[in-house]
């Protein structure tokens, strides 16, 4: 069983920063691959971005490619989710997750965080 909560999420305006991080408990960490999802009302969660247990590998969505980053810290058991230059389109409550494989299929997640609300205003 892993255990994930997430922190950082709040109100900020169009063309801010915030990060977001996720910290975790349970099993190997390191054994998981780690992503952020996103969802809005009435709207399916979206893969945001990924990462390999080792960190070696990531993914991003293309409407957030370089603008969010997304890191690791397998000694500390924290994922993290850099956000910059944000857009109104970014306003969701975002998730962490995570997967005992290299997967961007939603359904491959096992383990979900009970998200935290990022709110872009103009």
């Amino acid at each position: 069983q892993v255990q994930l909560v997430e922190s950082g999420g709040g109100l900020v305006q169009a063309g801010g920063s915030l990060r977001l991080s996720c910290a975790a408990s349970g099993r190997t960490f390191s054994n998981y691959t780690m992503s952020w999802f996103r969802q809005t009302p009435g709207k399916e969660r979206d893969l945001v971005a990924a990462i390999t247990g080792s960190g070696s590998i990531t993914y991003y969505a293309d409407s957030v490619k370089g603008r969010f980053t997304i890191s690791r810290d397998n000694a500390k058991n924290t994922v993290g989710l850099q956000m910059n230059s944000l857009k109104l389109e970014d306003t969701a409550v975002y998730y962490c997750a995570a997967s005992p494989v290299w997967s961007l299929a939603t359904y491959t997640y096992r383990y979900w965080g009970r998200g935290t609300q990022v709110t872009v205003s103009s």
